[in-house]
């Protein structure tokens, strides 16, 4: 049972992070980088930093928690989320050329595969006497298997979508279109992505005993999302020089509604890791579910994000033979998720 409530928690983060594309419609009269930029500061900033918060008991404080922590840990984390935030970068442009379902199928499913394997490997490399290979069972290798070839799956209905509809049709749904050079960015988005769970790897440890096991890997979160915030945020003011898109910030009558719609859409985006942090401390510790739970987050993600993708008509006028092929390769990713328990 504790394993099922895990699993909710965990789908419940993914259905908010793959709706945190909706409010971002609602942004009125600024560029891609200005709104890119100011939800940033609340999906990576301001309540990763809240959730950081959860972590200190009573009776210690936030200096205490990082002067007590491996100095080297913390900046590795911040490093992979550094890393990671190129891949937060190319990930909003694979949605702008592929769609929200497409899009993220492509650029989760790899950040999926690589993210819990890369993140075991390398803490290997660093610190061998934590044997941290022993997670990679043959559960975990399988499962992820199975969540790759669900995604593979779901990008053969994109390519099979690609190859159906006539141009028109194309950017009625995804205004910039665009299958080769969406499927690009979405690989190098999944692989650079996947620098999240290593990030969380090398800063499992940085919270304290007392520490609420729900809340556990907060700390890590807010290391790993402000290393992201630098990238993205160097790249969004690099954009707004070169476009001529400083005005944007001084658009006072469109900033309440930009502002609750961008705070809205961090919001969500936050609660996909809100979500596995809580969804985590229901699984066993040194488990294959523990160990895979970064990849059913993904693979959740996927799912969700093809229901919004249908729900926004992405895939209307496609044949019914790209559907059924759409929908098995959903029923492999919910498999999936529960292939730890069945092996």
């Amino acid at each position: 049972m504790s394993i099922l409530i895990g699993l909710l928690i965990i789908a419940v983060g993914a259905f908010c992070q793959s709706s945190c594309y909706v409010p971002i419609n609602k942004i009125k009269e600024w560029s891609w980088e200005s709104y890119w930029l100011v939800q940033g500061v609340f999906a990576w900033l301001v309540l990763p930093f809240i959730g950081l918060l959860l972590a200190i008991p009573s009776g210690h404080t936030l200096g205490e928690l990082f002067a007590n922590a491996s100095s080297f840990n913390i900046w590795m984390t911040i490093l992979f989320g550094v890393l990671w935030g190129v891949g937060g970068l190319t990930f909003g442009l694979s949605m702008r050329y592929l769609g929200v379902a497409l899009g993220q199928s492509i650029a989760l499913g790899t950040c999926a595969g690589l993210g819990t394997i890369l993140g075991p490997v390398l803490l290997n490399w660093f610190f061998p006497e934590l044997n941290a290979l022993e997670s990679l069972t043959g559960a975990v290798i399988i499962g992820v298997v199975v969540c790759l070839v669900g995604i593979a799956v779901i990008g053969v209905a994109g390519g099979m979508k690609s190859a159906s509809l006539p141009e028109e049709e194309k950017k009625k749904a995804v205004k910039d279109f665009n299958f080769p050079k969406g499927i690009l960015i979405a690989l190098l988005a999944g692989f650079m992505s996947g620098c999240f769970n290593v990030g969380l790897e090398f800063g499992k440890g940085i919270h304290f005993e007392e520490t609420n096991s729900l809340f556990a890997t907060l700390p890590a979160t807010f290391l790993v999302t402000l290393g992201g915030f630098v990238t993205n945020a160097a790249y969004c003011f690099f954009q707004n020089q070169k476009n001529h898109t400083w005005g944007d910030y001084t658009k006072k009558k469109v900033w309440g509604n930009n502002l609750l719609f961008c705070l809205l859409a961090g919001a969500l985006w936050y609660s996909q890791f809100f979500g596995l942090s809580l969804g985590k401390s229901f699984f066993a510790e040194g488990s294959s579910m523990m160990t895979l739970a970064f990849c059913i987050l993904m693979a959740f993600n996927v799912l969700f994000s093809n229901v919004w993708g249908i729900i926004l008509k992405e895939w209307k006028g496609v044949k019914p033979a790209t559907i059924v092929v759409l929908c098995i390769g959903l029923a492999i990713l919910i498999i999936s998720t529960f292939i730890p328990e069945l092996i």
